[in-house]
């Protein structure tokens, strides 16, 4: 009986143990303090706490976080103010100076997006402003991740949401606007009449120079074709005159036939045939032996007229 005092005391051990024990899950981290003074960092997975003596003071994420900032009033280069709000892209990477470094970091990181903007945007005229969005994003980027590593955040990208100039200011830009879509409109529409016009003339000599093409084929194609006709013709004749030669044919003949060749060539176009002296002179020669002997000549004689019949005075 004496011992039965253990196991209260042993109940006693265990309900501690069970309460101590922790559980941290993935991708956060836990500050552990003893006695007020930081002791260790826990990361994900299982731990014992000692009872009464360690205390958890900070419980935080180490994933990417976003901070939307309100918009803030900012002046330019040349005096003109305008509403520009931010996203902060960032992640915790010692959760020990998240925990001591700053006493609202997340605050703190706010009014420092804030100020550098200001700071950032007061070297700038409106129209780089407007213009020049991957610049600002840039410099706020590099300007508040050297400023918050003694916090323990890690600032990976800096986004303009919103640029907001003022009222007449926007009446402006979109007058101005109007102007230069109008502008273009009227710069595409001349260039595209002067394109038509260009094309058109073009195609017109494109035309003209297609039909003179045409027309000279046709010209050489003609002008062919009648020197391959009357080189046909020469040919034959030459053929003609080679038969007859061969025949035994004399030269009244073949002066004759040669003749006839150039009448044929010549018929249908106004042509003009000269003929040699000696040719002359065989047709004359020719002329004279068909009217003397008579042969050759095809011409019918005229039927004689009847003669009236005189009177016979002794029977009338």
């Amino acid at each position: 009986m004496e011992y039965l005092w253990i196991i209260p005391v042993a109940i006693l051990v265990l309900i501690l143990i069970f309460a101590n024990l922790k559980i941290v899950p993935q991708t956060w981290e836990y500050v552990v303090e003893r006695l007020g003074k930081y002791r260790t960092t826990w990361g994900a997975g299982l731990h014992l706490k000692a009872p009464f003596i360690d205390k958890i003071t900070k419980k935080m994420t180490v994933k990417e976080q976003v901070l939307d900032t309100p918009p803030q009033p900012v002046i330019t280069k040349d005096n003109v103010t305008m509403q520009i709000d931010t996203v902060v892209y960032y992640h915790i990477f010692d959760a020990k100076l998240f925990a001591y470094g700053a006493v609202d970091p997340i605050l703190a990181l706010a009014n420092l997006t804030a100020t550098t903007l200001r700071n950032i945007i007061g070297e700038l005229s409106l129209d780089e402003t407007l213009t020049s969005r991957d610049t600002i994003n840039s410099k706020l980027t590099i300007t508040l991740d050297e400023a918050t590593d003694r916090w323990g955040i890690k600032v990976t990208r800096v986004e303009l949401k919103n640029i907001m100039p003022p009222a007449e200011i926007r009446a402006s830009m979109e007058k101005e606007m109007k102007a230069e879509r109008d502008r273009r409109q009227t710069v595409l529409e001349a260039e595209g009449h002067r394109q038509a016009v260009i094309t058109r003339a073009q195609g017109d000599k494109q035309a003209m120079v297609l039909e003179a093409e045409g027309e000279r084929d046709a010209r050489i194609a003609r002008a062919e074709g009648e020197a391959k006709a009357l080189l046909l013709a020469r040919e034959a004749e030459a053929n003609g005159l080679k038969a007859l030669k061969e025949a035994g044919a004399d030269e009244a003949v073949l002066e004759l036939k040669r003749y006839e060749a150039l009448i044929k060539i010549s018929e249908g176009r106004a042509s003009k045939i000269i003929l040699p002296t000696d040719a002359v002179n065989i047709v004359k020669r020719n002329v004279v032996f068909s009217e003397t002997t008579g042969l050759g000549d095809v011409t019918e004689a005229a039927p004689e007229e009847a003669k009236p019949k005189k009177a016979d005075p002794c029977c009338d």
